[in-house]
């Protein structure tokens, strides 16, 4: 008489373990699943950060193609284009992302950038000119501030370089932006200003320093600048002036500063040696 009462406390207790067992292994697929998410996500910031740009762009294609609904993913293509230098192919990546239900103003930002990297600036316009004004980032009127450069539309410009100056705690590249700007305009004082301003944010900046030099020398100021640079660097800065002198005429301050960029350099500068070269043949001819 006690069999069927033991054997229903059996059964019981078959199922508790077998409901225990369900449990554990629910909680064990949750977990590793929650790891793959962490492993995942942190794969996805190393091939947008320090990957080789081809082996990210090949890894973010294959994931995409397996999960085509992941907008993280198709973001994550986009950007692994531009870091590849395909602007044309990151266009299109980031036209699909713009165009989906979960897209983005500042995806369409990032539409714009990547048309403006593959020379379809007009484009690039129409995208900017699609984002409402409540949407004010750096990233943003660094753009129009370019867009309206290439229109040379100045005033626009330098109200939109002003506004994105105002808007990032590092402002030494839409600074050295503007500063070339002024520099095409033929303002080589206020080149000059923002320049020097850049390089009090990024001191190792070499274009910055280059464009620095290029600002002085077309005010026929051909004296290296105070600021941090290295033996070679100065060698390639005295070349720049001496070409800028060169071109406004001044043969002889050019040759000079040709002379101090050969013995500055601290290996062979085979440019400014065959530079130096040409001016003594033409000195020597005439």
């Amino acid at each position: 008489m006690r069999h069927p009462i033991l054997i229903s406390l059996c059964i019981a207790g078959a199922s508790v373990l077998s409901a225990c067992q369900k449990a554990t292994d629910a909680e064990v697929d949750r977990a590793i699943k929650d790891v793959n998410v962490i492993d995942e996500s942190n794969l996805n910031d190393v091939m947008l950060t320090v990957a080789d740009p081809e082996e990210a762009v090949a890894y973010f294609q294959k994931t995409a193609a397996a999960n085509p609904d992941r907008i993280d993913i198709r973001r994550g293509l986009a950007k692994s284009l531009v870091r590849a230098k395909k602007p044309t192919e990151a266009a299109l990546a980031w036209k699909s992302v713009v165009d989906s239900p979960e897209g983005t103003n500042e995806d369409r930002v990032a539409l714009a950038d990547a048309l403006i990297r593959a020379n379809e600036w007009t484009k690039a316009e129409a995208e900017l000119n699609m984002i409402p004004p409540t949407h004010e980032t750096y990233e943003r009127y660094r753009l129009e501030a370019m867009v309206a450069d290439a229109n040379k539309k100045w005033n626009k410009a330098d109200s939109f370089y002003e506004t994105a100056f105002g808007l990032t705690t590092q402002p030494s590249g839409v600074l050295n932006n503007w500063g070339y700007s002024k520099l095409t305009r033929g303002d080589f004082a206020g080149a000059e200003k923002l320049f020097t301003e850049a390089l009090t944010y990024d001191s190792a900046n070499f274009t910055t320093k280059n464009n620095l030099v290029l600002s002085r020398s077309a005010q026929r100021k051909y004296e290296m600048p105070i600021v941090p640079m290295t033996q070679s660097e100065r060698a390639e800065l005295l070349y720049t002036a001496a070409l800028t002198a060169i071109k406004q005429g001044d043969v002889t301050i050019g040759k000079g500063l040709l002379e101090d960029a050969v013995e500055t350099s601290p290996r062979y500068f085979e440019q400014a040696a065959r530079a130096l070269e040409s001016i003594n043949s033409s000195v020597v001819k005439g």
